[in-house]
């Protein structure tokens, strides 16, 4: 989204005029920019056999998927309902990688038998696949490198505390399970969290992954998760990737030298690619005067965008209606009967009740970790794809929030006073 001429566009296309069109709030994606990241990641790694596999659970709608297939992106699963999407999309099954935590066996059983590569993310997990398909399925093995880097602990999955992962100290058993099996591994597997803001956290865990590849002589392709930091507002530190893509592809090929042969490298990014891409735009209700300071009351709330109440994080937020306004500090709050807070004093263009407000790098974890809390319902999405803009899913009513209740009746009680 660019301030062109007093006017804040995408692609050409005037923000207030696809609010005005979709209504609000409304959650609206830019297909240049996630194309435009798909194509950093691949500069910066142009000297080994990369293969890109989205995190769909950073925004899984169709529409996104199919763009990404587009461009030759392939799938990283969490849930096997994330898969049906992904099949929806025109991915093949063997295009997706299934990365369950603690998922049950019966959702693992569908995710094997529809073909998708598994990644194993427990001993006990290992040990149900060798009992179970011994050595008739490829398996992926994700391990935990005790690594702790990265932002919000929350999102941080590679420290010797997380539930993500076979810990690295278990190697001895990891191998046993498989030798006992015969299981066939094909992949290794790491992801130590977001947010890493130089090459040396990946190239940390590379190191234990080339180390551990020793264990493992039939490796087709090592995982290395993601974690690139964007960039959330002005001046700060992103991820370098291409410094980052220099660094760990020499390492890599050194590695593949090592190891004898050639093997793919995988990469899982999902904030990387859509988060700068989307905004969600809020009407603005009311603008509040307290003693201590000025609340900007919209239409929207946690219920929509529940990351900076969940892990402080911060979206830049621009006043679409009013850019050039006289800037005043206004703290944004939505309508949840809850602390809800988007951000706290902030400069915007003067605010009035019936502005648009946009919220920025909402394109990664916005809608997909959405909810119906307060019987809210869930906003429209819009996605901007050469120069024209899309409804890629309707706004909910309250007839959706009605779909799938059963009636029950009870017998009214009577009081006597």
């Amino acid at each position: 989204m660019q301030l062109i001429d007093n006017r804040y566009q995408i692609q050409g296309v005037d923000v207030l005029s696809i609010a005005e069109e979709f209504g609000l709030p409304l959650y609206v994606y830019d297909a240049e920019k996630i194309v435009e990241k798909i194509g950093l990641l691949r500069s910066a790694f142009a000297g080994v056999n990369l293969k890109i596999k989205y995190a769909a659970k950073a925004l899984t709608n169709v529409a996104i998927l199919k763009l990404m297939r587009s461009r030759g992106v392939e799938l990283d699963v969490v849930s096997f309902n994330e898969a049906r999407l992904g099949l929806l999309a025109g991915f093949e099954p063997g295009q997706m990688m299934f990365t369950p935590s603690v998922n049950s066996t019966d959702e693992i059983r569908e995710a094997i038998e529809a073909g998708l590569q598994i990644n194993a993310d427990s001993l006990p997990l290992l040990e149900w696949l060798g009992q179970q398909y011994g050595s008739q399925i490829p398996v992926c093995i994700r391990v935990n490198p005790h690594i702790s880097e990265g932002g919000n602990i929350k999102i941080s999955t590679g420290h010797a505390d997380s539930k993500f992962g076979i810990s690295i100290e278990q190697r001895a058993e990891m191998r046993a399970v498989v030798q006992k099996y015969g299981i066939p591994v094909v992949g290794l597997h790491i992801h130590t969290g977001s947010d890493f803001k130089s090459a040396g956290a990946f190239l940390k865990g590379a190191e234990v992954l080339f180390d551990l590849a020793a264990d493992y002589p039939d490796l087709r392709f090592l995982d290395f998760g993601s974690g690139f930091k964007v960039a959330y507002r002005e001046g700060d530190y992103v991820t370098d990737v291409e410094e980052l893509g220099r660094q760990v592809s020499a390492a890599f090929r050194d590695f593949c030298d090592r190891y004898g042969r050639p093997l793919e490298l995988w990469f899982e990014p999902g904030k990387f690619l859509v988060s700068e891409s989307g905004v969600l735009l809020v009407p603005v209700n009311v603008v509040k005067e307290n003693p201590t300071r000025t609340f900007v009351g919209v239409d929207s709330g946690l219920n929509h965008l529940i990351r900076p109440m969940m892990y402080d994080a911060y979206h830049d937020i621009v006043n679409v209606s009013n850019p050039l306004g006289t800037p005043q500090t206004y703290t944004v709050v939505g309508y949840i009967c809850e602390t809800d807070t988007f951000g706290t004093d902030r400069l915007l263009g003067e605010v009035r009740p019936g502005d648009v407000l946009a919220l920025k790098n909402a394109g990664a974890y916005g809608f997909s970790m959405s909810s119906n809390y307060n019987a809210r319902v869930r906003p429209a999405e819009v996605l901007v794809y050469e120069g024209q803009a899309h409804l890629i899913r309707r706004r909910e009513t309250f007839e959706d929030l009605l779909s799938t209740l059963v009636p029950m009746e009870f017998e009214e009680e009577i009081i006597v006073k």
